[in-house]
């Protein structure tokens, strides 16, 4: 398929009519431009990729945001005026992790915990946390398991119930592998509950936070997560969907693409396996593609006033 993407004329100029062509989905340049973070009046944030750039792609079309770089996603999220963010994880310990690893993982369990060997689950958490360290200077990062035999697919539970947070990722990575080997894994998959908690985090701090959700399947209860995304857009929230395991993955793809009309796309979704596959360096295509969309969410935030501690949006959560 192929698909040719025209700049709207308050940033032609700027970007020299640049033409994408996408194979697969992801994206090939056949100009090369100067990399630059533009933002035109209406608040759409646009960069000119070169001709060497990574895979990422903007699974919705409507605003493509590309970097050549991981460098320059940091320096695109700074340009925008974040200097801190808060970290949320979720982790998806449904009974479908036992055998979603058939493909993807040498057919082990994707929680599978060995000495020498990452699972998908470790994987992420390491390289989001480690990314998102230079944004996080207090090192709080609050995670949270869904899926298991207690919560089901009605609440969550936190990884850590004494102090209710982790101090960085490696206590979040320890808080996780000690989880990961007592739960009993259950279900149904629901990420309502998760995305609620996250919205009561950020109505009681108001701060901007960056929800993590790492899972390995589609939701059962496809309304009631549309719901919390769309509800999570009345604050300053941004999330992303990191999809572990086999698949498939048609239903997040079409929450990237196709959830009703928000204050702004706070939702970002990530095929982990897609991404690193065939990767000569998959730590760092992963941490590009997971956080190319800050830059412009972060600015539709400021530009809605969602960061203004105002609570008269708490009978919209």
């Amino acid at each position: 398929m192929i698909l040719t993407i025209t700049f709207t004329a308050s940033v032609a100029a700027a970007a020299a009519a640049a033409t994408y062509i996408y194979i697969n989905r992801r994206p090939r340049v056949g100009k090369r431009h100067k990399s630059k973070f533009h933002e035109d009046d209406d608040a759409q944030i646009y960069v000119a990729m070169s001709s060497n750039a990574l895979r990422c792609y903007s699974m919705s079309g409507e605003d493509l945001v590309l970097f050549d770089t991981l460098g320059e996603v940091s320096d695109a999220i700074r340009e925008a005026g974040l200097v801190e963010c808060q970290l949320i994880i979720g982790i998806d310990f449904t009974a479908s992790n036992l055998t979603q690893g058939e493909m993807t993982f040498g057919g082990r369990g994707l929680h599978s915990i060995e000495a020498n060997v990452e699972n998908p689950y470790q994987q992420v958490i390491r390289i989001i946390g480690h990314t998102l360290a230079p944004f996080n200077e207090t090192g709080i990062i609050r995670g949270f398991g869904f899926g298991d035999s207690e919560t089901k697919d009605t609440s969550v539970f936190e990884l850590d119930p004494q102090l209710h947070f982790c101090n960085g990722f490696k206590e979040l990575l320890a808080a996780y592998n000690e989880t990961a080997q007592r739960v009993t894994m259950s279900g149904p998959t629901n990420f309502a509950p998760l995305i609620h908690r996250a919205i009561n985090i950020v109505r009681r701090e108001k701060k901007y936070h960056i929800l993590v959700i790492i899972a390995d399947g589609q939701v059962v209860d496809e309304v009631r997560t549309r719901n919390a995304i769309v509800a999570a857009a009345m604050w300053p929230i941004s999330i992303i969907m990191v999809g572990v395991g086999d698949g498939p993955w048609s239903m997040m793809e079409a929450f990237d693409a196709g959830l009703p009309a928000r204050k702004f796309d706070n939702f970002h979704f990530v095929d982990f396996n897609e991404i690193i596959k065939g990767s000569n360096d998959p730590d760092y295509e992963f941490a590009l593609n997971a956080l190319m969309e800050i830059p412009k969410q972060y600015i539709a935030i400021k530009n809605s006033r969602l960061l203004s501690g105002s609570d008269s949006r708490d009978n919209l959560a």
